[in-house]
């Protein structure tokens, strides 16, 4: 494994043929390593920055703590849109690692062994002029449908001897997002400084997506949390749900015709920028700014750190 330099930031560059697991913990200017013999089937390492567990399966996808704890989901504000209410509260009795980066062309290539956009031939959008370079670029995300996204988890367990990689839920998707915030945006009220986090309808670039993680990261290292590309997650979508959804892990209602995505993209208005915003979309739907990304549930209590990540 390797530790190169990022815009500033440590980032980590991974050998698809590591056998061992390999765990770095960063103090400072020192660098400790030690390996070890046995780890949880899909997972090979773990890097330890800024008091956050960083987990990196054997394609290099890298995952962040997401600690216990417990929120207020939603929104209660007069101005919000009746889908974000009633604001709820949420516990999460367990830890989960959430993928960094959405999932990219170069994961998706990867795992299911062509590109995602050969399913989709016929939609007039991939036929624009520089388009091409978008739906072939290894780092943009994998724009799909929540069909094909399910595809990608089964593969993925498959490929990693594992049954713990998934879709997030809502309630997680929208807890990593907030990482500990109470106000509108992760960052604050203000949304003036969105174009520090993402890319979005007012700032993106030739109409399209753009490569993961050149923004920078919420509280707790996620990356194109806002923009980029709207985010699957495993809920079907009911307006009813939150005035009945359970307080301890819910996880969505028990049917319905659409599925709930979250987080904005890249020609999102700014309705679509804030953490507790949702929409609806047939699970067979394939958009050009809907991709995903993957949850990791596989470790041993005894492994994780039971602590916050530090704020950023």
């Amino acid at each position: 494994m390797m530790l190169t330099k990022h815009k500033g930031k440590e980032m980590v560059k991974n050998r698809r043929n590591i056998s061992v697991p390999i765990i770095i913990i960063l103090k400072g200017i020192g660098l400790f390593l030690f390996l070890s013999g046995s780890a949880s089937a899909g997972l090979t390492e773990s890097i330890q920055v800024n008091n956050q567990q960083i987990y990196v399966n054997s394609l290099g996808m890298r995952f962040v703590t997401i600690p216990v704890g417990q929120f207020l989901m939603g929104s209660s504000d007069a101005t919000s849109d009746s889908r974000e209410k009633p604001q709820h509260s949420v516990i999460f009795s367990h830890d989960f690692f959430m993928g960094q980066f959405e999932v990219t062309q170069a994961d998706w290539l990867a795992v299911i062994g062509e590109n995602p956009y050969v399913r989709d031939r016929s939609n007039p959008y991939y036929l624009l002029p520089g388009m091409a370079d978008r739906i072939t670029h290894p780092d943009h995300p994998a724009t799909v449908s929540w069909q094909d996204a399910m595809e990608f988890i089964e593969k993925l367990n498959q490929r990693e001897g594992t049954t713990s990689y998934r879709l997030p839920t809502e309630a997680e998707w929208e807890y990593a997002a907030r990482a500990g915030s109470t106000t509108r945006y992760f960052f604050g009220d203000d949304a003036s400084a969105l174009d520090n986090y993402a890319w979005h309808g007012e700032n993106f670039i030739s109409g399209g997506t753009h490569p993961v993680g050149m923004k920078k990261p919420n509280p707790w290292g996620l990356y194109d949390i806002y923009g980029n590309a709207w985010e699957w997650v495993s809920d079907y979508y009911n307006t009813r749900y939150y005035a009945q959804s359970p307080e301890h892990n819910p996880q969505g209602p028990d049917g319905g015709t659409e599925r709930v995505v979250r987080g904005g993209s890249w020609h999102s208005t700014s309705d679509g920028w804030h953490s507790a915003w949702r929409k609806p979309y047939p699970e067979d739907y394939r958009g050009i700014s809907i991709g995903f990304r993957v949850v990791y549930t596989g470790l041993p209590e005894s492994s994780l750190s039971h602590q916050r990540p530090q704020q950023r």
